[in-house]
């Protein structure tokens, strides 16, 4: 069994001038980054390895979530900045064996693309597909024994939980 975590960064800025990949977050992105961390921390969802796109906003939520977490191995991956979803099923594909649990922090609508892609039908899955907002995290159990084995549809929405459901404000 393999547990993707699939965290799509905090509520952005768009300031003047700035390029998509340079945004930073915005004032609310910075509060709800660090109540999702504490969520997974209190939960029990410490994965093994970070997966992370070279976004600034992706960046600075695991800036702010880092810490809640402790010390895990960490990584940019380039291919999952502005992913389409074969794209991210390929780095899903390339996690290393040993990593049981990973967490990757990146983007839609790719991110809620690859959450339907890899899940069967159920409550947690019709919620994300209804609508994947900022900072909100996807947990997915696979049935795999190896990263690269993962399949279309195999995977169960273990959880799907936003900044709102923790009641923190409106979901963006």
């Amino acid at each position: 069994m393999r547990r993707l975590i699939l965290l799509r960064h905090a509520k952005s800025d768009w300031p003047d001038g700035a390029s998509d990949i340079d945004r930073p977050l915005a004032p609310r992105g910075r509060e709800a980054a660090p109540k999702i961390a504490a969520y997974l921390a209190a939960e029990g969802l410490i994965p093994d390895r970070v997966l992370v796109s070279p976004a600034r906003r992706t960046q600075e939520t695991w800036d702010l979530v880092r810490p809640a977490l402790g010390t895990i191995p960490d990584e940019t991956v380039p291919q999952i900045y502005e992913a389409p979803v074969s794209r991210l099923l390929d780095v899903v594909r390339s996690i290393p064996d040993e990593v049981a649990t990973a967490l990757m922090i990146g983007h839609n609508p790719g991110f809620q693309d690859l959450a339907r892609l890899l899940s069967k039908a159920g409550d947690a899955r019709r919620a994300l597909t209804r609508k994947y907002p900022t900072a909100g995290i996807a947990v997915i159990d696979l049935p795999a024994t190896a990263w690269g084995e993962v399949e279309a549809g195999e995977g169960e929405v273990e959880r799907f939980v936003t900044p709102k459901t923790l009641g923190h404000g409106e979901d963006e």
